[in-house]
């Protein structure tokens, strides 16, 4: 298991498509994750510092777990089947919820917790870009630009 960090949100034309994009934090894997337009809002706000007037959805998921006593541990990416990804959040008591990757970042981007994903989900999804450009937005964009949701759908070998 790898512990990833967010790169950040980046839109695929001409489906207008949000791409979640994480990188291992020690290693050169990326995991693109294609995810909904509120999720990848609630994520880009979260890592631009933007506090809304109202507390969105993954806000109160926060304070609900907080108000009942429980503390979130860590987010896993643990499994990607037929083009999708699952995730679970993982508690204090080492009790599991499953959860969808964007809303599981989303949420633990907010209560500060790391980020895994399992060596076999990086084995399948997982892409190694090549570390000569001069920042990893611009291998995001290049990436971007070369792959499609169709690259992770499972084969029959």
């Amino acid at each position: 298991m790898s512990e990833m960090r967010v790169i950040g949100i980046r839109v695929e034309q001409p489906q207008n498509q949000p791409v979640l994009l994480l990188r291992e934090s020690d290693g050169d894997r990326y995991l693109p994750i294609w995810i909904g337009q509120t999720e990848a809002t609630a994520i880009a706000l979260e890592q631009q510092g933007v506090e809304p007037a109202r507390p969105l959805t993954h806000d109160l998921i926060i304070t609900l777990i907080t108000a009942l006593g429980n503390a979130l541990r860590e987010v896993r990416i643990v499994d990607l089947q037929e083009g999708t990804f699952y995730a679970d959040l993982v508690f204090a008591d080492d009790l599991r919820i499953s959860a969808r990757p964007s809303d599981s970042v989303a949420i633990a981007l907010r209560a500060g917790v790391p980020i895994f994903a399992e060596e076999a989900v990086l084995a399948e999804a997982g892409l190694v870009m090549p570390d000569e450009r001069e920042d990893e937005v611009e291998k995001f964009k290049e990436f971007l630009e070369s792959v499609s949701p169709d690259d992770f759908k499972a084969t029959d070998g």
